[in-house]
C-alpha cells in the first residue's frame, strides 16, 4: 500500500508581481546565456556563409558579387560579429566540458571566477582578432 507524504502550506507572502529590472543573476547564468546565444548565432551564420560561398564558388560573375558583398560595412559587421560569436562560444564551450570532467564544480567561487576567466579570455580573443583584421 502506498502512503503519500503530506506537504506543508506554501508560504502566501510569496511576491505576486516580479519586476525583471531588479532581479540579479550571477555571472554564471549570465555566461551559460549568453554561450547558447552565440551558439544560435554561429548556427544562422553558418547558413548564411554557405550561401555566400555556393556563390563565390558558382562563376566568375558570382565570386564578384559575393566580393562586392564583403566589402559592405553591415557585411563586415556581420562577418565581425560572427567570429565574436565563435570565440566566446570555443571559450565557454571549453569552460563547460572542463566542468564535465569534474573540475570547477566544488563551490560556486570557483564557478564564479571560470565564469569571469572565460568572459575575459574571449574578450581578449575578440580584441585579437580583430585588431589582426584590420592590421591584415
Amino acid at each position: 500500500m502506498t502512503t503519500f507524504k503530506v506537504l506543508p502550506a506554501v508560504d502566501k507572502k510569496r511576491p505576486v508581481n516580479l519586476d525583471l529590472g531588479t532581479i540579479r543573476l550571477p555571472i554564471t547564468s549570465y555566461v551559460s546565456i549568453l554561450h547558447r546565444v552565440s551558439g544560435v548565432i554561429l548556427f544562422f551564420s553558418v547558413a548564411i556563409f554557405l550561401w555566400l560561398l555556393e556563390g563565390s564558388l558558382s562563376s566568375e560573375q558570382g565570386f564578384a558579387d559575393v566580393k562586392g558583398i564583403f566589402a559592405n560595412p553591415l557585411c563586415q559587421f556581420v562577418i565581425w560579429g560572427s567570429l565574436a560569436a565563435l570565440a566566446y562560444h570555443a571559450v565557454a564551450g571549453i569552460r563547460h566540458l572542463v566542468m564535465d570532467l569534474g573540475y570547477g564544480e566544488d563551490s560556486f567561487e570557483t564557478g564564479r571566477a571560470t565564469a569571469w576567466i572565460a568572459v575575459v579570455v574571449a574578450v581578449i580573443i575578440i580584441v585579437l582578432v580583430t585588431g589582426w583584421v584590420y592590421l591584415w
